[in-house]
């Protein structure tokens, strides 16, 4: 069994900057991960990222990849199932019941797309129900859609959707969208978007596929496809299982250097208590996370 300084498991921004940093400090480093990119491959447009006045998430996530090869950092895509303390070492297991070895950690597992809970929300996916954007506006050209949603990832979603549908609802339960001031005013100066304020979905309809949902005001609107971006929460079956604290809504809390309540294990990016959960933030919290790991190692010799 192969023994590492630092693994890191998850594949988005936090990990990427991680392995850069854990590399340059020397430490002997394994990145495991479901999906190398994670979330980066399913943004279409990102404009605030230094040095880059505009660059599709796939484009990003390919740079950070060519970075960290530069390096020769192993990456194993599996799945990891758990992870057990044994002695002063961490045993992780992937899915395919193979065990590595690790004296410190790093989570970066990121968030999984938040569900409206309805009835016939799991039947109508992908019969006109989706939580991509980016995989499914070509599909919408001359459709009705909307967007369920008010935040950064809401508007994101109704920029592309525009380009392609005939007419983009935004349907959001408070007054004002959430995003950032520039794109949400952009947004709604377009003629084929409309914002409905104050308004929560309370029944899906159609048959085989999606055909219109009733608001709580008792509006009905025909649809032909309804994008839910209501935000995220964190993937949670690793973190039960090591019992990590964690703040009410599942969130790894974390202090500034990135230490969990369990020594040896760091948390960044996304997956964290962090307020602001942006690319530039989960990179940060990667440097940060490998930085306390080489210094949690050099303190055990």
């Amino acid at each position: 069994m192969s023994e590492y300084d630092l693994i890191i498991i998850g594949g988005g921004p936090a990990s990427f900057s991680a392995a850069i940093y854990a590399a340059r400090y020397k430490l002997k480093t394994l990145l495991i991960t479901k999906e190398l990119g994670g979330y980066l491959n399913k943004i279409h447009l990102i404009e605030n990222y230094p040095g880059f006045k505009e660059i599709s998430g796939l484009e990003l996530a390919q740079k950070f990849k060519d970075h960290i090869n530069k390096y020769n950092i192993p990456i194993i895509e599996k799945e990891v199932i758990d992870i057990k303390k044994h002695n002063n070492h961490f045993l992780i297991i992937t899915k395919d019941n193979k065990e590595f070895k690790t004296r410190t950690i790093i989570l970066a597992l990121g968030t999984e797309k938040r569900k409206l809970n309805l009835k016939n929300e799991d039947k109508f996916i992908g019969k006109g129900i989706s939580y991509c954007y980016i995989c499914d506006a070509p599909l919408t050209k001359d459709k009705l859609v909307a967007v369920v949603g008010g935040s950064d990832s809401a508007v994101r979603a109704a920029s592309l959707l525009v380009k392609y549908a005939k007419k983009v609802y935004i349907l959001y339960r408070k007054e004002k969208l959430r995003g950032e001031p520039l794109e949400v005013e952009k947004i709604l100066k377009n003629p084929k978007v409309e914002f409905i304020k104050n308004v929560n979905i309370k029944e899906l309809k159609g048959d085989n596929f999606l055909k219109s949902v009733i608001l709580d005001n008792n509006k009905e609107i025909n649809l032909d496809y309804l994008f839910i971006e209501i935000g995220s929460i964190p993937s949670t079956d690793l973190i039960s299982k090591l019992k990590i604290k964690t703040h009410k809504e599942g969130f790894i809390i974390v202090d500034s250097k990135k230490k969990t309540s369990i020594p040896g294990i760091f948390a960044a990016g996304d997956i964290t208590n962090t307020p602001l959960k942006q690319i530039i933030t989960a990179s940060a919290d990667g440097a940060i996370a490998a930085h306390s790991s080489y210094e949690y190692l050099k303190n055990s010799l």
